[in-house]
């Protein structure tokens, strides 16, 4: 198991590299660098990037590379020290080393409910497409189905999980860019029946900025959440055979190409189609498509879609064991989980993740707009206040491994501290404009409200573990 530091001053980091976990070595690189490719790959890229092009305009792009870069710093803020100190509940576990038991309390718990919660959405969302396919099988028997193949693989062992997202994550990835060189193909007219499009689009229609900075700001606001998932990586990486090789490659090779996959993605989207056609809800990406002569865009769309909430529903689970997983290790869950199958599988932590997640689904396939929204609302803004502490621990811990273990800085923060403090702004400024935001405040409040019951419970926590250590 990794260490348990009591106080935040408490860590280990002079000790051995290797993997410290009682939990299977199974995950290879190539299933980690897929994994970090295609875990920001989702539905909300696909489908939910209408609604930015909408508010932005072509400068949506503008607003992609914001965002964009904002999730790669973070991933490299998680990359350095996932590869300094590998271990499952990786972020978690930072917090706790770097700022007190209170820290990785309640980023591993606000994680957990986070990924469990989202879980429902995906879930429901794969069912619908899957119900329309085949209409005779009920939405709630898909649901069914899905939750139970991806219980039995996360239950049976690592690898299952790792191919899974190896697979999934490759079709994602191919579907981009075949589109990519598609769209490149009809921007310059080589197609059959295209023409080379120009800037028209681009300048046109109210030009790059339509609707101002504002909108690239709103724009920026409608997509930084799509990066959510790229920390899964980091969680995985402690079940790989050698972790802080392992995860210094997959964030390596993942970092870039993402921002190539969505930037390029929506520079060839607002260079082929007028912005002022796109409407929220609806892909852009069958848009296109469909705008150049391909035949079946939406059903190959569909495809597409269907694979990538798969994907994060499959990840999801994986990582919210993993997660509860080490919270049971540090004695911030019950010691019950702690269960390992002969395989290296916590199945406890896995079951109990999986309950919750059909809880969650049933909420949502009975009361979509009144306790699932609330619960959906609650978690809405937490992916800011986990990448928050990322942050910070990040300032926290970096100077301590290099006055005690200099040699484990495999991958470096780039030019630290500045960037990262940069980091931490820009999340401030993204909590700014939700604030200001009629549909963004709701969320942003309720994701406050569940924080801080979280860190009520991790400070009568700690209050009593001071009391019982005098």
């Amino acid at each position: 198991m990794h260490d348990t530091p009591t106080t935040a001053g408490q860590t280990a980091l002079g000790e051995g590299t290797g993997r410290q976990e009682p939990l299977s070595g199974g995950l290879k690189q190539r299933h980690l660098t897929m994994l970090g490719l295609g875990g920001v790959i989702g539905a909300g890229l696909f489908v939910g990037s209408g609604a930015g092009i909408a508010v932005a305009g072509p400068g949506i792009v503008l607003s992609y590379l914001i965002a964009g870069a904002l999730a790669t710093l973070i991933m490299r803020m998680l990359g350095e020290m996932s590869a300094a100190m590998p271990a499952s509940g990786a972020f978690s576990v930072h917090a706790e080393r770097a700022l007190g038991r209170w820290a990785g309390f309640s980023v591993g718990w606000l994680y957990w409910f986070l990924l469990v919660v989202v879980l429902a959405v995906e879930a429901t969302g794969a069912a619908q497409i899957a119900h329309g396919w085949a209409p005779a099988v009920p939405q709630w028997g898909w649901v069914l189905i899905f939750m139970v193949v991806f219980t039995a693989a996360n239950l049976a062992a690592v690898k299952n999980f790792g191919e899974f997202e190896f697979w999934f994550a490759a079709l994602k990835v191919t579907a981009i860019v075949l589109f990519l060189v598609l769209s490149l193909l009809a921007v310059f007219g080589v197609l059959p029946g295209t023409e080379p499009v120009g800037t028209a689009n681009l300048t046109g229609h109210g030009g790059f900025l339509p609707h101002g900075w504002a909108g690239v700001v709103s724009g920026v606001l409608a997509v930084v959440f799509a990066f959510g998932g790229l920390e899964v990586v980091t969680i995985a990486a402690a079940e790989s055979d050698d972790p802080a090789r392992a995860v210094g490659r997959a964030v390596r090779s993942a970092v870039w190409r993402i921002l190539f996959f969505y930037v390029g993605s929506m520079l060839v989207i607002v260079a082929l189609l007028p912005w002022s056609s796109m409407r929220p809800g609806h892909s852009p990406y069958v848009a296109v498509l469909d705008g150049i002569g391909v035949p079946g865009a939406g059903q190959i769309m569909n495809i597409v879609v269907f694979v990538a909430l798969l994907s994060a529903l499959n990840a999801n689970l994986y990582g919210s064991s993993r997660m509860v997983f080490s919270l049971a290790e540090r004695g911030e869950a019950p010691r019950a989980l702690l269960k390992v199958s002969g395989g290296g599988v916590p199945r406890r932590a896995v079951l109990a993740s999986v309950a919750f997640g059909f809880v969650s689904v049933l909420l949502n396939l009975k009361w979509p707009d009144s306790v699932f929204l609330y619960m959906l609302n609650s978690v809405g803004a937490v992916l800011l206040f986990v990448w928050g502490l990322i942050a910070v621990s990040q300032l926290r811990l970096r100077p301590r491994i290099e006055r005690e273990a200099p040699g484990k800085l495999t991958l470096r923060m780039w030019a630290f501290p500045y960037l990262t403090w940069v980091a931490l702004l820009a999340m401030a400024g993204v909590v700014v404009l939700m604030l200001t935001d009629d549909t963004a405040r709701p969320q942003l409040l309720w994701s406050a409200g569940a924080t801080g019951a979280v860190l009520l419970v991790a400070g009568v926590r700690e209050l009593r573990a001071r009391r019982t250590r005098r």
